[in-house]
């Protein structure tokens, strides 16, 4: 018989342990949850409530540059309102009463195409269509897509006053931009003149700068000879000035020749010529010096001779035979003379140092051309053909008409050479057509009349917030150089420049009773008014008879209509002040929408609609280049948020330097899953060790042990930064420095040094009251600056904590942080202490690599420090720091010089038992009777909880 007693069956003590607990999913299943969210706030009455709570707040004012309604979202577009909803979030948790106007632009050329598109498809004659018909059509298709990207936006969690959305095709916003045309009709700064604007022969209309944009293009190119039959000198007179063109069909509308007064210029007798070239042995030619060279190779120049250099000065008064002199005389000809005219924008850079000089084809043309008052022809039609003004290629196209005028000049010796180049040219961006420079008569503000608006809004500028502060030097160049702005359009679907022009004087009516009638009827009407039978009678009134005064038919630019959205949205009807504090579009508008809004304000009202302007970059696909459905790279932003869920989209806008190109795809967008995934592994942690937590545990801050202290010194230095962006609008990196924090200092250290004390200290004791304490703050304030961003993780964050069926984060302000929570001489002593523990933390992974230890609760360490460290922790501290079951401390100054470690860094294999609840491997597990697999914290907790 055995008298050994048996033995009793080890207890499990898992139960004893305290686990996280929470309902808050590992798994965000945004595409599924996220409409749900949507349908609660809605429910909520979020907006509205919001709106209610803020009252008497200071206003934060984001004015929405207009999106076009006339497709679905794209992902730029995605980007801008995402960053404007996260700014403008931010503004309301920081203290702001936050109203945001959403906005469209719902008029101009890309929608008449689209309805002009549906016409050609059912072989209708668009212009057969009455107007008002036409521009119903075109009100219909903008209103179907504005209802769409409305959707889309909020499902983006972009929150707005969706309600009271502003269009720049409803009623209201069309009296109004027609009003502020009349105030640029009323001060003077509006007027009607000829001269060359870019013009989309396609679209048959004038486009702004704005509507531009440069591709490679493939230019015929022209060599021609105008022979001087007067000249200063006796050996110029004969010889012929060579000029270089990109654009042939702009001779016949030639009328002088520009040349630089300080170049250098060779006057060359030709001896002879390469094969096939059309120079003519014997004959004398002037070209700029510097540009001879290349001139032999381009005309075929062979021998020949510098018969000696003048200065462009001596060309001054010389007179030259149009090229095209003798070629259809019998329809007017071109025997008329060229004059040689200075001109400082002539150079060496390319060419023959001769500029042919078309009024009607270019700003420098026109304004030397007015300078000296030549005629401006206009040889072009609406639809780029020529008219009877261009004797010889009447109805020709100028892209078809570089070989007729090769043929001319060649037939007429005038030809010296032909050829190709592929250059940058400007392209309408709507049909991606190229464009011309084309004289026509429209209308256009003043930069520098009486009114001054170039120098005002300089000054604007100057006094503008940038950011980036590079802005601020982009508009201002663009503003310095810019020409007066033409603000015609030849179309139909717009706002008319609702003005009249007295056929006896050709000069605009200048009548606020008028302007006032017009601006009610479009209240009422909209501007279709103007385009009804009897506008110009019922407009004029009975005091002026109609047949007196033309009736303007010509819309405004569209820029201008979106530059004067500030008129009709920030308004006191809509309770908003003027000016905004922020303007944000993406680094194109600064040609486009800030400088249109800048103008437009500066003009009527002397100061910038705008405090501040933030500019963010285009979208890219993963390789940096642009988007496009022929490369198949384009990233849809419902596709993401269909696949992914508008969360992970919003962390990608924030994750990036929006300042400048972001890049996107599929990699990229897996990378910002993965961050989504840590964030909100962070925030169910918090809530599953917080779970059953009560403010009777709340731990005071200066009873705090310093790892709980040092974490609120670091909520403190965040919430700084999250104010700071708010308040500057440079969002640069801070939410970047949240997923660090969460990923660093949280996981990676505190929750990783934590996890002991919560799960196995008692319930009770100081230490875990603490952590929980922080833990309580980390919620709070983690919840609040993600809403924001992360619109839905953060409300179901919020929720699974404080289930409530009328609350929201979003109802929420960003908490107010204790300044006592500061202490920069602690969050300095706990740098070092992470240093050493990252010295630590290496030798512990070297002894598992080599099998020694498993977890780093197997080992012990001999720590060598430094004697200046001798203060920072108690052994006991270290082991809780550095996650081991025991710390041995020296103090000496050793380092190794080639790995930066301490040498007394040193890992052993723990000695004594581990417990079977914390893990801890200890001397002292085994010595109790009633618990001999415990040690004895495990023992004394065990022992007081409840059987």
């Amino acid at each position: 018989m055995n008298d050994v007693p048996p033995e009793q069956p080890a207890r499990d003590y898992r139960g004893t342990v305290i686990l996280p607990k929470t309902d808050f999913p590992m798994r965000g299943d945004l595409p599924k949850r996220e409409p749900g969210w949507l349908a609660r706030w809605e429910k909520l009455g979020l907006w509205e409530r919001l709106r209610a709570q803020s009252a008497g707040r200071p206003k934060f004012v984001l004015h929405d540059g207009p999106p076009y309604a006339n497709g679905p979202l794209h992902i730029g577009t995605a980007l801008n309102k995402i960053l404007k909803d996260v700014v403008n979030r931010a503004a309301q948790m920081a203290g702001h009463d936050a109203d945001y106007v959403p906005g469209w632009d719902c008029h101009g050329l890309p929608i008449e195409w689209k309805v002009e598109e549906e016409y050609r498809a059912k072989k209708k004659n668009k212009d057969e269509v009455p107007v008002l018909e036409f521009r119903a059509e075109c009100r219909a298709y903008a209103q179907h897509w504005l209802g769409i990207q409305r959707d889309e936006f909020k499902r983006l969690g972009v929150a707005g006053d969706w309600v009271n959305r502003y269009a720049t095709m409803d009623f209201p916003s069309e009296a109004i931009i027609a009003g502020e045309i009349g105030r640029f009709l009323m001060n003077g700064s509006l007027y009607r003149g000829l001269r060359p604007v870019m013009w989309s022969p396609v679209e048959k209309t004038a486009l702004a700068e704005a509507e531009i944009e440069y591709h490679d293009h493939v230019s015929p190119t022209l060599w021609a000879r105008f022979p001087l039959h007067q000249a200063g000198s006796e050996d110029l007179a004969g010889a012929s000035v060579v000029i270089w063109t990109t654009t042939p069909w702009t001779i016949p509308g030639n009328r002088a020749v520009a040349y630089g007064e300080e170049i250098d210029y060779a006057l060359v007798h030709v001896e002879g010529v390469a094969e096939g070239s059309a120079l003519k042995v014997g004959e004398f030619l002037i070209v700029a010096l510097a540009l001879l060279p290349q001139f032999e190779k381009d005309a075929g120049l062979g021998a020949h001779t510098v018969k000696r250099v003048l200065k462009g000065a001596e060309l001054a008064g010389a007179i030259a035979a149009h090229p095209l002199r003798g070629w259809a005389e019998a329809a007017g000809g071109y025997d008329f003379d060229v004059p040689l005219l200075p001109g400082d924008f002539v150079t060496t850079e390319a060419g023959t140092g001769f500029v042919h000089i078309a009024p009607g084809h270019g700003e420098d043309d026109f304004l030397l051309g007015r300078a000296h008052g030549l005629p401006v022809p206009e040889t072009v039609d609406d639809d780029g053909t020529f008219t009877r003004h261009a004797p010889g290629f009447t109805g020709l196209h100028v892209w078809k008409a570089h070989d007729a005028v090769y043929a001319a000049t060649e037939a007429l010796g005038t030809l010296v050479a032909k050829g190709r180049l592929t250059h940058s040219y400007p392209h309408s961006w709507r049909s991606k057509k190229p464009v011309i420079f084309r004289a026509t008569p429209q209308w256009f503000i003043a930069m520098d009349d009486a009114n001054t608006i170039r120098a005002k809004s300089l000054e604007a500028i100057a006094a503008t917030h940038f950011v980036p502060d590079i802005g601020r030097n982009r508009i201002g160049s663009m503003v310095q150089n810019r020409p007066d702005w033409c603000i015609s359009r030849q179309r139909a679907w717009g706002v008319p420049i609702a003005v009249f022009v007295d056929k006896a004087t050709g000069e605009p009516l200048r009548d606020q009773a008028v302007m006032d009638r017009i601006v009610a009827a479009f209240t009422e009407e909209g501007a279709d008014a103007w385009y009804r039978p009897g506008a110009a009678q019922r407009f004029l009134g009975h005091g002026r008879n109609p047949d007196d005064y033309e009736q303007v038919m010509d819309i405004v630019d569209v820029w201008f209509e979106s530059g004067s959205t500030h008129a009709f949205v920030l308004t006191p009807q809509r309770g908003l002040p003027w000016p905004a504090d922020l303007y944000l579009e993406g680094s194109d508008q600064h040609r486009g929408w800030f400088q249109s809004s800048l103008l437009e304000s500066v003009g009527t009202r002397g100061a910038a609609p705008f405090k501040a302007v933030l500019t963010h970059g285009f979208v890219l696909d993963e390789q940096g280049r642009k988007m496009s459905k022929s490369l198949g790279n384009v990233v849809a932003p419902q596709e993401v948020v269909g696949k992914s869920g508008a969360d992970i989209l919003r962390l990608w806008v924030m994750n990036t330097d929006v300042t400048e190109d972001q890049r996107i795809g599929k990699n990229i967008l897996e990378q910002q899953g993965e961050l989504y995934r840590r964030i909100r592994n962070t925030l169910r942690w918090l809530l599953g060790n917080l779970d059953g937590f009560d403010e009777s545990e709340i731990v005071e801050h200066a009873q705090l042990p310093e790892l709980e202290r040092w974490v609120l010194h670091r909520l403190t230095e965040l919430d700084a930064k999250l104010r700071t962006a708010q308040r500057t609008h440079d969002w640069t990196g801070v939410y970047p420095e949240i997923h660090a924090f969460c990923a660093s200092d949280l996981s990676a250290f505190y929750f990783d040094i934590r996890k002991d004390s919560l799960y196995c200290d008692a319930r009770d004791s100081l230490r875990r009251r603490s952590a929980r304490t922080v833990i309580d703050q980390l919620h709070r304030c983690l919840t609040a600056w993600l809403a924001p961003v992360l619109v839905f993780t953060a409300e179901e964050a919020w929720l699974a904590r404080f289930p409530d069926e009328n609350d929201s984060i979003h109802l929420r302000d960003w908490p107010v942080l204790p300044e006592g929570w500061k202490d920069e001489a602690l969050a300095a002593k706990w740098e070092r202490v992470r240093e050493i523990r990252r010295d630590a933390t290496m030798t512990l992974e070297k002894r598992r690599i080599e099998g020694v230890i498993g977890s780093s609760l197997q080992a012990t360490l001999e720590l060598t420090l430094e004697e200046r460290d001798s203060a920072l922790l108690s052994a006991d501290e270290w082991a809780e720091i550095c996650i081991v079951s025991g710390v041995a401390l020296k103090f000496g100054s050793d380092h190794d010089s080639a790995t930066g470690l301490l040498v007394g860094v040193r890992a052993d294999v723990a000695p004594g038992t581990k417990c079977d609840r914390c893990w801890r491997v200890l001397p002292e597990v085994g010595q109790s009777h009633a618990h001999p697999t415990l040690c004895r914290r495990c023992e004394a907790v065990v022992e007081a909880q409840p059987a």
